[in-house]
């Protein structure tokens, strides 16, 4: 992987946190109001999961195998 891909991967995943970062604000910003709608939280939560999933990949993808 060349350091323009790794740059690229390494702006995909701060977009990726800080999106993550959002859905949580959000989500603690509806169960806040205590009129929260369950099944809006319920898709934000597996939203937000999802993004969980692809920041994994993309930290895999960044960090160099090492044997052991």
């Amino acid at each position: 992987m060349d350091s323009s891909e790794n740059e690229e991967l390494r702006q995909h995943l701060e977009e990726l946190r800080l999106a993550h970062r959002d859905l949580d604000d959000a989500i603690g910003a509806l169960m806040d109001t205590g009129r929260a709608d369950v099944i809006r939280i319920q898709r934000l939560k597996k939203r937000k999961l999802s993004l969980k999933d692809k920041i994994a990949k993309v930290e895999n993808a960044l960090l160099p195998d090492i044997i052991a």
